[in-house]
């Protein structure tokens, strides 16, 4: 397992500064994974896109994921449990875990529009300042994943909509996966962006996301965990993954809900970031293995 330390975080800036050229050496050599699921049959990330929405909270810290080694050190932790596929990130984060050599044989999915950041007035208009397609697929990563927020009283809805359907187009043209992660959002009294998730807005968002683009063949939809899954997973035909959402005071009623919606066959995996990356117990490692132990009965 890769260390993360004084020494190694040192290492890790001295190549970017002196020798960028190591990125895409690594990323071209890097051992490639044998498919999109692993071990469990289902498909497990861990996710790390939110720092560069200006999105730090983790649980009652505003700044959790604002230590870059202390999270590469997690994330790393994560990784290294049996039963975990790869990462979600922006190109820093992932390329900061290939110089620690972390990604061999790992699905790599790059975060494509982190545009939205939270608490501005600009947050629904969420433009792709990430990856796009060509860099995914010239990387050799296995997908793209955009967030896509339906404002009803927001106008930016339609161009945000219109650019993830512009990616989905792109990322199937490279063949590679197009994870769109949709919502219906709100803004609430106090002006914060608010996710609805009723089961009937989470049904809405998904048949909307889901119609994007020319064709859906390479999509998989990333949805939260509401309570009444069944008629969410209904609404589509397409591979869902399930978002791990906040973390959560009640870690077992959380992991209650994640087991009852893993039962379905429609699921196939889960994209996991806070919840797993700080639990608030602070065991990494115990709270990955649940995890894993939950997708594979």
């Amino acid at each position: 397992m890769a260390t993360v330390d004084a020494e190694s975080i040192a290492s890790v800036v001295r190549t970017r500064a002196l020798h960028p050229e190591r990125i895409a050496e690594l990323a071209a050599s890097r051992r490639q994974p044998a498919g999109l699921v692993g071990e469990t049959g289902r498909l497990l990330l861990v996710a790390a896109d939110h720092p560069a929405r200006g999105a730090l909270r983790a649980g009652d810290d505003p700044l959790a994921m604002g230590d870059r080694a202390e999270l590469l050190s997690r994330m790393i932790r994560a990784l290294d449990r049996p039963g975990v596929d790869g990462v979600l990130g922006t190109a820093d984060v992932v390329e900061d875990l290939l110089l620690l050599g972390a990604l061999e044989g790992r699905v790599v999915i790059g975060s494509m529009n982190r545009g939205g950041l939270a608490g501005t007035v600009f947050e629904i208009d969420d433009r792709f300042t990430g990856y796009d397609a060509a860099s995914i697929a010239a990387a050799g990563y296995q997908g793209g994943k955009m967030l896509f927020r339906i404002d009803p009283d927001d106008p930016a809805t339609p161009a945000t909509m219109q650019a993830c359907a512009h990616a989905v187009e792109q990322l199937a043209g490279q063949q590679v996966m197009a994870m769109v992660e949709p919502f219906i959002s709100r803004r609430d009294e106090g002006g914060r962006i608010r996710n609805d998730l009723s089961t009937e807005a989470v049904v809405r968002s998904a048949t909307v996301s889901a119609g994007l683009a020319s064709t859906s063949a390479h999509t998989w939809l990333k949805l939260p965990v509401v309570d009444d899954m069944e008629t969410v997973l209904a609404a589509t035909t397409l591979p869902v993954v399930l978002l791990g959402g906040e973390v959560s005071t009640d870690q077992g009623a959380q992991f209650a809900a994640w087991s009852k919606a893993l039962a379905s066959p429609s699921v196939r995996g889960m994209v996991v970031g806070r919840s797993l990356l700080f639990p608030p117990d602070g065991d990494v490692e115990a709270a990955v293995d649940a995890t894993v132990e939950m997708m594979t009965t």
